[in-house]
């Protein structure tokens, strides 16, 4: 078998030479990588995420749920208008179902999900 004089010089003691040259590289750059994220802990650069979320920078939305005419006895609503849909509650708190606006009607769907009630929008209720 002919082998070339440039494999036969990554014999098992060179490898293990680069090996450890590498490994005592990586020691000396970690305690500088520790170092800068240890600064100071206690010192913020800005608002942390828990201050972010109770002040959400999106504005409300808005929505005119009048058309929407079907609500069950008794339920809670509750709106959510990013959605377009309205949540109905039982007076104990158990879900009860919702309505969600689909093009040109508004569908009811019981607390499984299976739509119950289909409600044509009028044109002028379109826009």
């Amino acid at each position: 078998m002919v082998t070339s004089n440039r494999l036969r010089g990554y014999g098992l003691r060179t490898l293990s030479t680069r090996l450890a040259a590498g490994f005592a590289l990586a020691l000396l750059a970690a305690p500088s990588f520790a170092s800068a994220q240890d600064a100071d802990p206690d010192e913020h650069k800005g608002p942390d995420m828990h201050q972010l979320a109770a002040h959400p920078s999106a504005p409300p939305v808005h929505k005119d749920y009048s058309h929407y005419l079907y609500r069950p006895h008794g339920d809670r609503v509750q709106e959510q208008p990013d959605l377009d849909r309205l949540l109905f509650w039982t007076p104990d708190g158990k879900p009860d179902g919702y309505a969600q606006r689909r093009g040109e009607s508004v569908i009811y769907y019981d607390a499984a999900g299976r739509a119950i009630r289909v409600q044509r929008l009028a044109p002028e209720d379109l826009q």
